[in-house]
């Protein structure tokens, strides 16, 4: 289970409904997709037209080595509201940042529908930052 697809969806959408194109940000974040996820959302973006590849970093990636052989993060909102309020709004302050795409990024988890295997939706909300 990835929530890639949601972020993926997401930020084209943003795009699309806001004119703007992926060098119109100086970072693309998304949390918590993790080291794979991370790639997903490149590829789906990529295959939509949107080539983030340069300005994507995920909260995860950030806050764990990359190297490890999950390949994954851990809790979304807890990367996302670490990066977010610690690392990004320090440099956005500083000046190095000026404008950040972040999307934030969940499952709707339920022990009764996947213990009846059913999926897992996922969803992702996109906030645009400016100083």
């Amino acid at each position: 289970m990835t929530t890639a697809p949601a972020a993926a969806d997401t930020i084209i959408q943003h795009f699309k409904d806001t004119g703007t194109e992926p060098e119109d940000y100086d970072l693309i974040l998304t949390g918590d997709l993790g080291a794979l996820g991370s790639r997903i959302v490149k590829d789906l973006t990529w295959e939509k037209g949107f080539d983030i590849s340069e300005n994507h970093v995920d909260c995860g990636e950030i806050v764990y080595k990359v190297i490890e052989k999950e390949f994954q993060g851990g809790s979304g909102a807890g990367c996302s509201a670490t990066v977010l309020n610690s690392y990004i709004l320090t440099k956005m302050n500083a000046g190095l940042y000026k404008r950040v795409l972040f999307a934030a990024t969940g499952a709707l988890l339920s022990t009764v529908s996947s213990g009846q295997g059913e999926s897992i939706p996922c969803i992702s909300h996109v906030v645009q930052l400016e100083v």
